[in-house]
């Protein structure tokens, strides 16, 4: 089973978390933690990430399975937070497994695929030289020499293991698996649960033009967006972001 941390009382709807691309449940620590002073938390490392076990599979078909287990394991159904990657996986769950859920919400990610890749990162995190890392400023100042934003070379060091000179990435299944993760499958099914599509304001991942198709899959779906906010939503603006997923998940009817 993937690892997982859990913070909050018990009782409730519990909450679940599913990191993106690069990410870890620690990313999401501070979030966690402002939401379970009213529900029990849950994030967790996604397969291939962190410290959950690692393979060669990495479609959003594993993905979602593995976070029904976890849902199974704790005790359902939940609410489901999902960003980026785990966004789709989370939209898988809910397709494949309805009964795992009772109110999705998803950042700033939809149901296609996108035609830019994240391999430049991964590149990026190979060629940096761990033999000449002691601290992970060093790893930062790394990455930032290979055109690396500054913010970004902060985040994906939060998955380097600097006494072990590792990565706590299986970088070789990311890449392998590149096209899944950019991709969406295609399904028949329909999640009529309520949904939330919650967007930056900066950011360009969810479109007008996406609607059509997300409705398709999620008739109930609503939309919102964070200002002043880009494809981080939840770490540009977490106020913001925390205030409306606490709205939205008590709301006593949707």
């Amino acid at each position: 089973m993937l690892a997982i941390s859990e913070i909050g009382p018990r009782g409730g709807t519990p909450l679940l978390i599913a990191h993106g691309l690069y990410g870890s449940g620690r990313n999401w620590g501070v979030i966690a933690k402002r939401l379970s002073d009213t529900r029990h938390v849950i994030t967790v490392d996604m397969r291939n990430h962190g410290d959950s076990f690692w393979s060669d599979e990495h479609s959003y078909a594993n993905l979602a399975q593995d976070l029904a287990e976890v849902i199974d394991h704790v005790g359902g159904p939940m609410d489901v937070v999902g960003h980026s990657m785990g966004g789709k996986a989370a939209m898988v769950l809910a397709l494949n497994r309805p009964d795992t859920l009772r109110r999705l919400v998803i950042g700033d990610i939809a149901p296609v695929t996108y035609t830019h890749s994240q391999i430049q990162f991964i590149e990026a995190m190979r060629s940096v030289d761990l033999d000449a890392v002691t601290r992970r400023s060093d790893a930062n100042a790394q990455l930032g020499a290979l055109g690396v934003d500054a913010a970004l070379c902060s985040f994906l060091t939060q998955s380097l293991d600097v006494p072990q000179r590792k990565w706590r990435l299986n970088l070789d299944a990311l890449a392998d698996n590149m096209p899944n993760i950019m991709g969406f499958p295609d399904s028949d099914a329909v999640y009529s649960g309520p949904t939330l599509f919650l967007s930056g304001g900066k950011s360009d991942y969810v479109t007008p033009e996406h609607r059509a198709g997300i409705r398709a899959l999620f008739p109930a779906a609503r939309f919102a967006k964070i200002p002043d906010a880009g494809h981080w939503l939840h770490a540009e603006n977490p106020r913001a972001f925390v205030g409306t997923v606490r709205a939205y998940l008590d709301a006593p009817d949707l």
